[in-house]
């Protein structure tokens, strides 16, 4: 079920932290609740994923390891677990809001899509994977009753997700070098050109456009404190660059949050931020 990827339902937050409600603890349970689903959901199309690529990830160099790919967890079992679960999860969402249920069926759906093809066609498999979070977004707003989210925080995210998605198919090319095609058919659609020009893009839409936010955001002309987390997105932004382009490191994004330091940093010096901006100016 790949918890240490379960970092990517944290999207879910969004809504409540920047329309001011952390604090409210009756929205915050709903949208604890929703994260917990979520991952749970998740984990579920990572399980079906692996079962539709058992045998390209036995000849992965990292993903032979895996449960089903190593034959630790048998087929059978995966797919009991991935109905037994289906059954639970899907009514559940249902149970805590009709909107979030419907969403939620939506992601569901759209992933099981993305695993069975969408992820096999060049560029909509990126597509597909910014998709994903921004519907994990939208969860987190239909959740709890939201009096305004900016549509700026809905392009700011499709950009990073896209900027992570492309520097992850980067370094997924360069591990595996002149072999990519063999594991995943997508990769013939690929050259590392490609990519560092699509991630030049994205990175630079990225940051032209979370800096038109922290102007719009404001309602004063004179004032736009949330310029100052500028620098924050900035150095996280340019130092994932670093990660994949001089390290590479980039082939799994929750990877690098939860292990490097100076990334852990600017995200927690950005969170501080906004939590002070927006909660006690």
């Amino acid at each position: 079920m790949r918890p240490r990827q379960w970092t990517k339902n944290l999207v879910i937050f969004v809504g409540i932290i920047f329309d001011g409600k952390l604090t409210e603890m009756p929205s915050l349970l709903r949208v604890l609740i929703g994260f917990i689903i979520f991952c749970l959901v998740s984990g579920v199309i990572y399980i079906i994923n692996d079962l539709m690529d058992i045998e390209a990830d036995r000849l992965h160099p990292k993903k032979k390891n895996r449960p089903l790919a190593s034959g630790q967890l048998s087929s059978k079992t995966a797919i009991f677990f991935v109905v037994i679960s289906s059954l639970f999860l899907l009514p559940g969402a249902f149970l805590l809001s009709l909107n979030f249920g419907l969403v939620t069926l939506a992601y569901y759906l759209f992933m099981i899509a993305y695993s069975l093809w969408l992820k096999h066609i060049p560029l909509i498999d990126v597509l597909s994977i910014a998709s994903g979070f921004v519907l994990r977004m939208v969860a987190g707003i239909v959740v709890i009753q939201v009096a305004y989210f900016s549509p700026w925080l809905f392009l700011v995210t499709t950009l990073l997700a896209l900027f992570l998605g492309f520097g992850k198919r980067r370094s997924e090319l360069a591990l595996l070098n002149e072999n990519a095609s063999e594991h995943r058919k997508v990769f013939e659609g690929y050259t590392t050109q490609l990519l560092d020009l699509l991630i030049t893009i994205v990175l630079t839409s990225t940051l032209i456009t979370y800096s038109l936010y922290t102007i719009s955001s404001s309602p004063s002309p004179s004032s736009h404190p949330m310029m100052f987390t500028i620098p924050f997105v900035l150095y996280g932004l340019f130092r994932y660059l670093y990660l994949i382009k001089v390290k590479d490191f980039g082939g799994s994004p929750e990877d690098v949050l939860l292990t490097d330091r100076p990334t852990q940093i600017a995200i927690g010096l950005w969170f501080i931020a906004v939590l002070v901006i927006i909660y006690l100016l």
